[in-house]
């Protein structure tokens, strides 16, 4: 009788995910006219968070095409990563400004 009962919890907790890992937010600073960390590694439905702490406006733009995020002065933007693989970013407006994140699956 135990199993008929168990059964169902069972699968209840496979569709709603249970056991899975949860998405992270991964907080990057851009300060001073630098971006910091440099490198952070993530995976694929993680989301980067940018905090712009400058006076100027920025961009995270990636190196692949894959985003080009604009992040005014003083604000904070974000994106959801959505494929693996490692990507070069770079702020369009000052492009000294650049880093990298390695995405994994």
């Amino acid at each position: 009788m135990e199993s008929k009962r168990t059964l169902p919890v069972l699968c209840l907790a496979i569709l709603l995910g249970a056991g899975s890992a949860k998405a992270e937010v991964i907080v990057v600073t851009m300060d001073s006219m630098t971006i910091s960390p440099p490198e952070v590694s993530a995976k694929v439905g993680d989301t980067i968070q940018w905090i712009n702490k400058d006076l100027f406006d920025h961009t995270a733009t990636a190196r692949t095409g894959d985003w080009d995020v604009v992040i005014p002065a003083k604000t904070t933007a974000a994106t959801v990563l959505k494929k693996a693989g490692p990507i070069a970013y770079y702020c369009r407006f000052h492009p000294n400004m650049k880093a990298m994140i390695r995405i994994e699956q």
